[in-house]
Protein backbone atom coordinates (compact mmCIF):
# COMPACT_ATOMS: atom_id res chain seq x y z
CA UNK A 1 0.00 0.00 0.00
CA UNK A 2 0.98 3.41 -0.44
CA UNK A 3 0.51 6.13 2.04
CA UNK A 4 -2.44 8.60 1.54
CA UNK A 5 0.29 12.01 1.18
CA UNK A 6 2.28 9.90 -1.44
CA UNK A 7 0.32 7.85 -2.92
CA UNK A 8 -0.26 9.63 -6.66
CA UNK A 9 2.02 12.34 -6.52
CA UNK A 10 0.72 13.28 -9.84
CA UNK A 11 2.42 16.70 -9.24
CA UNK A 12 3.39 19.29 -12.19
CA UNK A 13 6.62 20.04 -10.55
CA UNK A 14 9.08 18.57 -13.93
CA UNK A 15 12.34 20.49 -11.93
CA UNK A 16 12.97 18.02 -9.46
CA UNK A 17 16.46 17.48 -8.88
CA UNK A 18 18.41 14.28 -8.05
CA UNK A 19 20.78 15.39 -5.28
CA UNK A 20 23.94 13.78 -3.53
CA UNK A 21 24.13 13.82 0.14
CA UNK A 22 26.88 16.04 1.10
CA UNK A 23 26.23 14.98 5.08
CA UNK A 24 26.99 11.69 6.40
CA UNK A 25 23.89 10.12 7.94
CA UNK A 26 24.27 9.25 11.94
CA UNK A 27 24.57 5.61 10.91
CA UNK A 28 26.79 6.29 7.99
CA UNK A 29 28.97 3.06 9.75
CA UNK A 30 26.52 0.82 8.21
CA UNK A 31 26.91 1.79 5.01
CA UNK A 32 29.66 -0.26 2.69
CA UNK A 33 32.64 1.76 1.36
CA UNK A 34 31.91 1.55 -2.32
CA UNK A 35 28.21 2.51 -1.89
CA UNK A 36 29.47 6.28 -0.43
CA UNK A 37 28.99 7.61 -3.85
CA UNK A 38 25.91 6.81 -3.91
CA UNK A 39 23.03 9.58 -3.18
CA UNK A 40 21.11 8.76 -0.07
CA UNK A 41 18.77 11.78 -0.39
CA UNK A 42 14.92 10.40 0.01
CA UNK A 43 12.94 10.73 -2.98
CA UNK A 44 9.01 10.74 -3.64
CA UNK A 45 7.90 9.17 -6.76
CA UNK A 46 5.38 11.50 -8.71
CA UNK A 47 4.82 12.18 -12.20
CA UNK A 48 2.50 14.39 -14.96
CA UNK A 49 -0.46 13.07 -16.54
CA UNK A 50 -0.82 14.01 -20.25
CA UNK A 51 -3.65 14.87 -22.06
CA UNK A 52 -5.73 13.25 -24.94
CA UNK A 53 -4.38 9.60 -23.72
CA UNK A 54 -0.45 10.27 -24.04
CA UNK A 55 1.86 8.86 -22.22
CA UNK A 56 2.70 10.65 -18.30
CA UNK A 57 6.12 11.84 -18.23
CA UNK A 58 8.61 12.65 -15.81
CA UNK A 59 11.85 14.77 -15.02
CA UNK A 60 14.61 13.30 -17.32
CA UNK A 61 16.99 13.25 -14.24
CA UNK A 62 14.27 10.85 -12.67
CA UNK A 63 14.08 8.71 -15.85
CA UNK A 64 18.04 8.45 -15.61
CA UNK A 65 18.31 7.06 -12.19
CA UNK A 66 14.99 4.59 -12.45
CA UNK A 67 16.75 3.34 -15.82
CA UNK A 68 19.91 2.87 -14.40
CA UNK A 69 18.86 1.01 -12.05
CA UNK A 70 16.29 -1.47 -13.43
CA UNK A 71 13.10 0.27 -12.52
CA UNK A 72 10.14 1.17 -14.71
CA UNK A 73 6.80 3.57 -14.49
CA UNK A 74 5.79 3.16 -18.17
CA UNK A 75 5.61 -0.17 -20.41
CA UNK A 76 6.17 -0.68 -24.18
CA UNK A 77 4.44 2.99 -25.81
CA UNK A 78 4.54 2.21 -29.20
CA UNK A 79 1.93 -0.34 -28.78
CA UNK A 80 -1.77 -0.44 -26.61
CA UNK A 81 -0.29 -2.02 -23.63
CA UNK A 82 -1.62 -1.62 -20.46
CA UNK A 83 0.40 -3.70 -17.20
CA UNK A 84 -2.56 -4.23 -14.60
CA UNK A 85 -0.93 -3.57 -10.74
CA UNK A 86 -2.83 -4.15 -7.20
CA UNK A 87 -1.24 -2.56 -4.02
CA UNK A 88 -2.39 -5.19 -1.15
CA UNK A 89 -1.10 -4.24 2.62
CA UNK A 90 -3.97 -5.37 3.90
CA UNK A 91 -6.82 -7.53 3.17
CA UNK A 92 -10.68 -5.43 2.91
CA UNK A 93 -12.87 -8.56 1.67
CA UNK A 94 -12.90 -7.49 -1.96
CA UNK A 95 -9.55 -9.72 -3.45
CA UNK A 96 -11.66 -12.54 -4.44
CA UNK A 97 -14.20 -10.36 -6.35
CA UNK A 98 -11.38 -8.96 -8.25
CA UNK A 99 -9.90 -11.90 -9.03
CA UNK A 100 -13.07 -13.41 -10.20
CA UNK A 101 -12.84 -10.73 -12.44
CA UNK A 102 -10.16 -10.72 -13.61
CA UNK A 103 -10.43 -14.96 -14.47
CA UNK A 104 -14.01 -14.06 -16.25
CA UNK A 105 -12.23 -11.13 -18.63
CA UNK A 106 -8.75 -13.39 -18.59
CA UNK A 107 -6.62 -10.97 -17.36
CA UNK A 108 -3.55 -11.49 -15.66
CA UNK A 109 -1.88 -8.75 -13.00
CA UNK A 110 0.44 -7.72 -10.68
CA UNK A 111 -0.75 -8.11 -7.16
CA UNK A 112 2.60 -6.50 -4.73
CA UNK A 113 1.96 -8.06 -1.44
CA UNK A 114 3.87 -7.50 2.24
CA UNK A 115 4.94 -10.01 4.52
CA UNK A 116 1.70 -9.82 7.13
CA UNK A 117 -0.69 -9.57 3.68
CA UNK A 118 0.65 -13.20 3.28
CA UNK A 119 0.75 -14.71 6.94
CA UNK A 120 -2.92 -13.59 6.95
CA UNK A 121 -4.59 -14.29 3.40
CA UNK A 122 -2.43 -17.62 2.13
CA UNK A 123 -5.34 -18.94 0.33
CA UNK A 124 -5.47 -15.85 -1.65
CA UNK A 125 -1.81 -16.13 -2.55
CA UNK A 126 -2.37 -19.62 -3.38
CA UNK A 127 -5.29 -18.65 -5.49
CA UNK A 128 -3.30 -15.63 -7.39
CA UNK A 129 -0.40 -17.78 -7.87
CA UNK A 130 -2.63 -20.85 -9.23
CA UNK A 131 -4.79 -18.53 -11.61
CA UNK A 132 -1.62 -17.05 -13.28
CA UNK A 133 -1.01 -13.50 -11.78
CA UNK A 134 2.11 -12.39 -10.69
CA UNK A 135 2.44 -12.36 -6.31
CA UNK A 136 5.17 -9.28 -6.35
CA UNK A 137 7.36 -8.41 -3.29
CA UNK A 138 5.89 -5.12 -1.41
CA UNK A 139 8.53 -5.74 1.65
CA UNK A 140 8.17 -6.86 5.31
CA UNK A 141 7.61 -3.32 6.97
CA UNK A 142 6.59 -1.67 4.26
CA UNK A 143 9.26 1.15 5.46
CA UNK A 144 10.85 3.79 3.21
CA UNK A 145 13.13 2.29 1.42
CA UNK A 146 15.59 5.02 1.68
CA UNK A 147 15.54 4.79 5.12
CA UNK A 148 15.95 1.43 5.11
CA UNK A 149 18.86 1.44 2.78
CA UNK A 150 20.60 3.54 5.36
CA UNK A 151 20.46 0.83 8.29
CA UNK A 152 22.58 -1.10 5.88
CA UNK A 153 22.45 -3.96 3.26
CA UNK A 154 21.62 -6.79 5.75
CA UNK A 155 18.77 -4.57 7.23
CA UNK A 156 17.80 -3.65 3.80
CA UNK A 157 18.13 -7.26 2.45
CA UNK A 158 15.69 -8.44 4.78
CA UNK A 159 12.91 -6.41 3.91
CA UNK A 160 12.95 -8.60 0.83
CA UNK A 161 14.25 -12.22 2.05
CA UNK A 162 10.95 -12.27 4.80
CA UNK A 163 8.35 -11.74 1.79
CA UNK A 164 10.86 -14.59 -0.37
CA UNK A 165 10.37 -16.90 2.33
CA UNK A 166 6.68 -16.51 3.22
CA UNK A 167 5.98 -16.85 -0.61
CA UNK A 168 7.81 -19.63 -1.08
CA UNK A 169 6.35 -21.67 2.34
CA UNK A 170 2.97 -20.78 0.55
CA UNK A 171 3.31 -21.55 -2.93
CA UNK A 172 6.15 -24.15 -2.96
CA UNK A 173 7.54 -21.18 -5.70
CA UNK A 174 10.31 -18.49 -5.77
CA UNK A 175 8.33 -14.91 -5.93
CA UNK A 176 9.18 -13.02 -9.05
CA UNK A 177 11.56 -10.46 -8.83
CA UNK A 178 9.41 -7.52 -8.84
CA UNK A 179 9.37 -4.82 -6.30
CA UNK A 180 7.33 -1.77 -5.54
CA UNK A 181 9.00 0.57 -3.07
CA UNK A 182 6.27 1.28 -0.21
CA UNK A 183 4.74 4.85 -0.55
CA UNK A 184 7.17 5.25 -3.67
CA UNK A 185 9.75 6.51 -0.96
CA UNK A 186 13.62 5.77 -2.73
CA UNK A 187 16.94 6.54 -3.02
CA UNK A 188 19.82 6.13 -5.31
CA UNK A 189 20.84 3.67 -2.92
CA UNK A 190 17.90 2.04 -2.25
CA UNK A 191 17.49 1.43 -6.13
CA UNK A 192 21.05 0.11 -6.57
CA UNK A 193 20.50 -1.89 -3.48
CA UNK A 194 17.62 -3.44 -5.41
CA UNK A 195 18.86 -4.47 -8.46
CA UNK A 196 21.78 -5.80 -6.53
CA UNK A 197 18.99 -8.68 -4.95
CA UNK A 198 18.22 -9.37 -8.66
CA UNK A 199 14.69 -6.98 -8.60
CA UNK A 200 12.89 -4.76 -10.82
CA UNK A 201 11.46 -1.56 -9.37
CA UNK A 202 8.12 -0.76 -10.20
CA UNK A 203 6.79 2.55 -10.07
CA UNK A 204 3.57 3.45 -11.84
CA UNK A 205 1.93 6.20 -14.56
CA UNK A 206 -1.42 5.97 -13.26
CA UNK A 207 -3.26 6.10 -10.05
CA UNK A 208 -6.13 8.21 -8.44
CA UNK A 209 -7.00 8.01 -4.52
CA UNK A 210 -8.87 5.00 -4.61
CA UNK A 211 -7.02 3.55 -1.37
CA UNK A 212 -9.25 5.73 1.10
CA UNK A 213 -11.66 3.26 2.87
CA UNK A 214 -13.78 6.05 4.23
CA UNK A 215 -13.39 8.39 0.93
CA UNK A 216 -13.94 6.10 -1.69
CA UNK A 217 -14.73 7.90 -5.46
CA UNK A 218 -17.82 7.54 -7.16
CA UNK A 219 -18.65 5.05 -9.77
CA UNK A 220 -18.60 7.55 -12.29
CA UNK A 221 -15.42 9.17 -11.02
CA UNK A 222 -13.14 6.25 -10.76
CA UNK A 223 -14.29 5.28 -14.25
CA UNK A 224 -13.61 8.86 -15.87
CA UNK A 225 -10.34 9.20 -13.78
CA UNK A 226 -8.99 5.62 -15.33
CA UNK A 227 -10.61 5.86 -18.79
CA UNK A 228 -9.75 9.17 -19.11
CA UNK A 229 -5.97 8.96 -18.32
CA UNK A 230 -4.78 5.78 -19.90
CA UNK A 231 -2.28 5.76 -22.30
CA UNK A 232 -0.04 3.27 -24.25
CA UNK A 233 2.55 1.56 -21.59
CA UNK A 234 0.69 2.30 -18.65
CA UNK A 235 1.66 0.50 -15.13
CA UNK A 236 -1.82 0.92 -13.42
CA UNK A 237 -1.53 1.08 -9.67
CA UNK A 238 -4.62 0.17 -8.06
CA UNK A 239 -5.34 -0.89 -4.56
CA UNK A 240 -7.54 -3.72 -3.51
CA UNK A 241 -9.33 -2.20 -0.53
CA UNK A 242 -10.98 -0.23 -2.94
CA UNK A 243 -14.91 -0.74 -2.56
CA UNK A 244 -15.03 1.05 -5.92
CA UNK A 245 -12.11 -0.44 -7.89
CA UNK A 246 -13.59 -3.53 -7.31
CA UNK A 247 -16.95 -2.37 -8.47
CA UNK A 248 -16.23 -0.98 -12.36
CA UNK A 249 -13.19 -3.26 -12.84
CA UNK A 250 -15.80 -5.38 -15.27
CA UNK A 251 -16.74 -2.39 -17.20
CA UNK A 252 -13.22 -0.55 -16.96
CA UNK A 253 -11.61 -4.14 -18.37
CA UNK A 254 -14.44 -3.94 -21.33
CA UNK A 255 -14.29 -0.67 -21.91
CA UNK A 256 -10.27 -0.47 -22.40
CA UNK A 257 -10.81 -4.10 -24.58
CA UNK A 258 -13.16 -2.09 -26.74
CA UNK A 259 -10.52 0.17 -27.48
CA UNK A 260 -7.83 -2.45 -28.53
CA UNK A 261 -6.31 -1.98 -25.50
CA UNK A 262 -3.86 -5.40 -24.76
CA UNK A 263 -3.66 -6.65 -21.07
CA UNK A 264 0.33 -7.39 -20.25
CA UNK A 265 1.82 -8.85 -17.46
CA UNK A 266 5.15 -7.55 -15.73
CA UNK A 267 7.07 -10.40 -17.56
CA UNK A 268 6.27 -8.54 -20.71
CA UNK A 269 8.24 -4.88 -19.90
CA UNK A 270 11.03 -3.78 -22.48
CA UNK A 271 14.10 -5.16 -20.97
CA UNK A 272 16.45 -2.74 -20.02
Amino acid sequence: MTSSSNKINESSKTNKTIEKNTSKPSNSSNINKSDCNLSTKEENWFFKPSKDNKPATIPEDMSTLIDKYSGYFLGNTSKKHLYLTFDEGYENGYTGKILDTLKANNIKAAFFVTAPYIKDNKDLIKRMEKEGHLVCNHSDHHPSMASAALKGKEHFKKEFTVVENLYKETTGKDIPKFFRPPMGKYSEMSLAYTKELGYKSIFWSFAYHDWDRNKQPSIEEGKEKILGRIHNGSIILLHAVSKTNTEILDDVIKDLKNQKYEFKTLNELPEK
